[in-house]
């Protein structure tokens, strides 16, 4: 798959002492994904938009709020609601893109 028309953060995303690592894109109609590497280990993150993370090669498990730890293996989707906190358990290097749906606010 390849993007066209959009702009990229040059400062990259930087969690768990770069364990994992990503870059954000913006379409031309404001919307976000992010592209990146997840090494092997365990995490805890958390979303305010829905996303959608499409693994593009490498198997994780997931642990969503309420749910049993679930394994992907690539290629897969996993959606992750709004406003969620997640464990991940990553067993091999995932390559990942990052889709962001904004939360409607009332």
């Amino acid at each position: 798959m390849e993007f066209n028309n959009i702009s990229i953060a040059q400062q990259a995303n930087i969690l768990f002492d770069g364990n994992i690592t990503s870059r954000s894109i913006t379409f031309n109609d404001g919307s976000k994904k992010t592209l990146g590497i997840m090494l092997e280990g365990e995490y805890e993150l958390n979303t305010v938009n829905k996303a959608i993370i499409d693994i593009n090669s490498g198997t994780l498990e997931v642990m969503l709020p309420a749910e049993d730890w679930v394994e992907y293996v690539a290629p897969a989707s996993i959606e992750i609601a709004q406003n969620s906190k997640y464990k991940l358990k990553v067993t091999s290097l995932v390559d990942y893109c990052c889709s962001f749906e904004k939360v409607a606010y009332k």
